[in-house]
């Protein structure tokens, strides 16, 4: 005998941030809040996980140069408006500013963020993400990693306010991870990772 179906309901019924982060403050596992949706966050692979470690050793020890933070994971971040509250990859703010409404607190400053893609979250990565990313003044960088083969693709926020979007599968490019001030070369990210 199965379980019973799990029914969506008909109508969706928004949850305001402040119950959001409410129910965050006192839940086991995290969730992320977009435009009054609360999704819950899944594992990662090991791959997933790989490329996160590894981009972080690179952009470590430059970010402490700077006098910057970089953040893995368990960062929550907010977006303008308290439209969203995402769980990013990786995040990287030179002076850091929180807004401490709830435990955890949120980030509110980030120059750089990084979402390790999946066939089952690059959709969400590339558009609803983004699109709530990009509403963030301090945001210079959004950098999305592939986990399942070699690929990155850079949107970079030029002088004009444009987002450029630049994209590599080759294993000898460099990134240029300028918001932080650093070149990331795509093989120390990938080192190690099978396929």
């Amino acid at each position: 005998m199965g379980l019973p179906a799990f029914k969506l309901p008909e109508e969706f019924v928004p949850v305001s941030a402040d119950d959001y982060l409410r129910l965050e403050t006192a839940a086991e596992a995290k969730h992320e809040f977009t435009n009054g949706r609360v999704l819950a966050m899944a594992g990662a692979t090991p791959e997933h996980n790989e490329i996160n470690y590894n981009l972080n050793q690179v952009i470590g020890p430059v970010l402490r140069q700077r006098g910057c933070k970089g953040y893995m994971g368990d960062q929550r971040v907010q977006t303008k408006n308290r439209s969203g509250y995402l769980y990013p990859d990786t995040v990287a703010a030179c002076g850091p500013v929180f807004n401490n409404e709830a435990t955890p607190s949120s980030l509110t400053n980030p120059q750089l963020i990084v979402e390790v893609t999946s066939t089952s979250t690059a959709e969400r990565d590339h558009y609803d993400k983004f699109t709530l990313y990009r509403q963030i003044e301090s945001l210079r960088q959004y950098l999305m990693l592939s986990s399942e083969a070699v690929h990155a693709e850079l949107y970079t926020l030029d002088e004009l306010g444009r987002w450029i979007f630049t994209e590599t599968r080759d294993l000898s490019a460099m990134l240029d991870l300028s918001s932080i001030g650093c070149q990331v070369p795509l093989v120390e990210v990938y080192t190690g990772v099978t396929f």
